[in-house]
């Protein structure tokens, strides 16, 4: 009788699996851009992460422009900055968007940053506080992030991590034809 308790017990104790059909389902790509552009929409700052020249991560904030409809994201920074050589050496980068005072989830765009330095380019997007923090802009560079992979975990938008794995939903972006050489 008291082996037949104990083994009750052992196996009273052991993790219940759920069945396959109990899992969450993915959410859809519209549904995760949605839920990616309702975090993204609610930040003025993201964290930029580079690689430095020693395959250290190096983390710095930055002021993004919104994403265009296809994620790609643009921003401005100083051409004698330590994060144009990273990006100049290796143009792989993740931008961090989270809304952390609401807990409402994060997102992470991978992609490769292109330099931009057409003047063009530079004036359409050009933002008020460039007149002082580059006057005449000079040595400004426009970092264009050409998206590869998004993931997005937004509890609000019912996105939620595997339950086995708690890999967060995510897609890629774009195809390998239109993503610049690595």
């Amino acid at each position: 009788m008291k082996r037949l308790a104990a083994l009750a017990i052992l196996l009273l104790s052991l993790p219940v699996r759920a069945h396959a059909g109990d899992a969450p389902k993915p959410p859809d790509r519209e549904a995760l851009l949605a839920a990616a552009r309702e975090i993204i929409g609610s930040q003025t700052y993201c964290a930029l992460v580079t690689i430095d020249e020693t395959g250290r991560p190096q983390v710095r904030t930055m002021n993004p422009f919104p994403p265009e409809d296809d994620m790609t994201v643009w921003f401005a920074t100083n051409t004698r900055s330590r994060k144009v050589r990273e990006m100049k050496r290796d143009p792989r980068v993740t931008l961090y968007y989270s809304d952390h005072e609401n807990a409402i989830g994060y997102v992470a765009l991978q992609g490769r940053a292109v330099l931009v330095d057409d003047r063009s380019e530079i004036l359409k997007r050009k933002r008020a506080y460039w007149d002082q923090a580059f006057p005449g802009l000079e040595n400004l560079v426009l970092v264009k992030v050409v998206p590869e992979r998004l993931d997005v975990l937004n509890y609000k938008a019912g996105t939620q991590p595997d339950p086995s794995t708690w890999r967060t939903p995510s897609i890629e972006i774009g195809s390998a034809s239109t993503r610049p050489p690595k």
